[in-house]
């Protein structure tokens, strides 16, 4: 009897914004694979009677390789059994979700898809910046900072264009580079931009910003995001942010004192 996989997005990190579903399919699991960045906290809601590995690719490091990945799901579901595929965030958002579905599809293995809490949304939450505003952002665009090939660079012009609030994924700390590239895609020097590091967890850090003094942010804990856009402003604004975690600004003009807020 063929057993089935469950390709399930655990959230940015706080275990209280799994969905009902997710954790009903972990604790019910013969085995889970997870990703890197999957907290503790979610992990130890896993049974101990449960198969457990970590199967994570994190800055270009890999202890395995994506057909290793593809070969357990298959393997472990092959044996009737009830396999967790556990990625952080919402594995339909940079988390190799199509590689792993056609790999299932064509071995014949039943699977499904549990969508989560991506970490744009839990970061913007846990400081307060509504990604679209009917005033200042009609729109949001989600980008990676990483590529699949080494040439590959993809034309940000158009999304600048839109007036989208954007949000970066694994920006890594080439701030340099990203305030060059921003600019040279038409940014406005004062757009406003927010680093978030570890969101929504305990050790969450936040830095805001703006384009121009990007290049100066400090290199915060990885997994981080980068926010660009207005909406970023309601981050600064202490009536109006939730201040669940420390938040530094620091910026020319528009952001004339550095400042830490509790």
């Amino acid at each position: 009897m063929t057993g089935k996989v469950y390709l399930i997005g655990a959230g940015p990190g706080d275990p209280e914004l799994l969905t009902v579903k997710a954790l009903r399919l972990l604790q019910t699991a013969d085995a889970v694979f997870h990703d890197d960045l999957v907290s503790s906290d979610i992990l130890k809601l896993i049974p101990v009677q449960a198969q457990l590995r970590k199967v994570g690719k994190r800055c270009g490091k890999k202890n395995i390789s994506q057909q290793e990945i593809n070969f357990l799901m298959i393997s472990y579901a092959a044996l009737g059994m009830k396999v967790v595929r556990l990625k952080g965030g919402d594995p339909l958002i940079f988390g190799r979700l199509a590689e792993e579905i056609r790999a299932l599809g064509n071995a014949g293995i039943p699977f499904e898809i549990v969508p989560g809490v991506t970490s744009a949304f839990g970061a913007a939450a846990s400081i307060g910046i509504p990604l679209t505003d009917r005033y200042i952002s009609p729109g949001l665009i989600l980008l990676t900072a990483q590529r699949a090939r080494e040439n590959e660079q993809i034309d940000w012009r158009g999304f600048i264009s839109s007036g989208a609030t954007l949000v970066i994924y694994m920006p890594g700390h080439h701030y340099p580079e990203a305030a060059a590239r921003l600019l040279a895609s038409g940014a406005r020097r004062e757009t406003s931009c927010a680093i978030v590091s570890r969101a929504t967890t305990e050790s969450q850090q936040t830095f805001i910003t703006s384009v121009e003094a990007l290049h100066r942010a400090p290199q915060l804990p990885a997994p981080t995001l980068l926010i660009v856009g207005d909406v970023v402003k309601f981050a600064m604004n202490p009536e109006w942010s939730p201040r669940s975690s420390p938040v530094a600004t620091a910026a020319p003009e528009q952001f004339p004192r550095e400042e830490s807020v509790a």
